[in-house]
């Protein structure tokens, strides 16, 4: 399976890699909806929300810093490694669903996330915008305005950013390869991506230890987790 995979990443000129929770999962980041998330006496899903945010704030930014606290300390793993590798090989480009920043650190600079991300803040109501990795002295934080800050992130019935959008369609309407890693597809409009692909005719690709609702949908499948296959992967690309 390696082999066939690894001949189709070369004969590419354009290479996507999909991903999602399960690939920071294995920097030891828990997975959004996972028994092992942090907060678990809360319901995630109604956290993440902006009516739970103007509710109660302090709890949302008190779950949201823990998060951030746990993505600093995280380190990129094998998985996002490999594909900064194979970005120095090939045309690569990556559409995360994730808000890490890992893959950026692991030295990927083609990456669009399409959900945001955690270490950038805003503000509620006027335009600032910037980039915090250090804790806040009080929760909310309070903007220079006077209102309140927030995560950068696309909360449940919250639209992408639609620049960000717009340029993911576009890379994968024009790939020969989609690698989907470590994410199940469920969430839409996300889960459209591989539909561009295929429109195209690429070759779909997932990387997940467990089959998904997309797994029927795909060309070529390796169940292992992202850490494992993709250095494996690497590898045989470079033979």
């Amino acid at each position: 399976m390696f082999d066939i995979i690894a001949d189709r990443l070369r004969q590419a000129e354009k290479i996507v890699f999909v991903t999602g929770a399960g690939i920071s999962q294995e920097s030891g980041i828990p997975t959004f909806r996972g028994k092992d998330g942090l907060w678990r006496k809360y319901d995630a899903m109604k956290l993440a929300t902006i009516e739970a945010f103007y509710e109660n704030p302090k709890l949302v930014w008190e779950w949201y810093e823990e998060r951030r606290n746990n993505i600093m300390a995280a380190k990129p793993n094998a998985g996002h490694l490999a594909i900064s590798e194979l970005e120095k090989l090939k045309s690569v480009h990556v559409l995360t669903q994730n808000i890490d920043g890992l893959h950026q650190r692991a030295g990927s600079t083609q990456v669009y996330e399409l959900h945001g991300s955690i270490i950038t803040i805003k503000c509620t109501v006027c335009d600032f915008k910037d980039i915090i990795t250090t804790s806040f002295s009080q929760l909310p934080p309070i903007c220079k305005c006077g209102n309140i800050l927030r995560p950068d992130v696309v909360w449940f019935g919250e639209p992408l950013p639609q620049d960000i959008w717009q340029d993911a369609m576009q890379q994968a309407s024009s790939c020969d390869v989609m690698v989907v890693v470590g994410t199940s597809l469920a969430v839409s409009p996300a889960n459209l991506l591989p539909v561009y692909a295929k429109q195209n005719g690429a070759t779909l690709v997932e990387v997940n230890p467990e089959e998904t609702l997309m797994s029927a949908d795909m060309d070529l499948s390796i169940r292992s987790s992202a850490a494992k296959a993709l250095p494996n992967l690497l590898a045989v690309f470079q033979r």
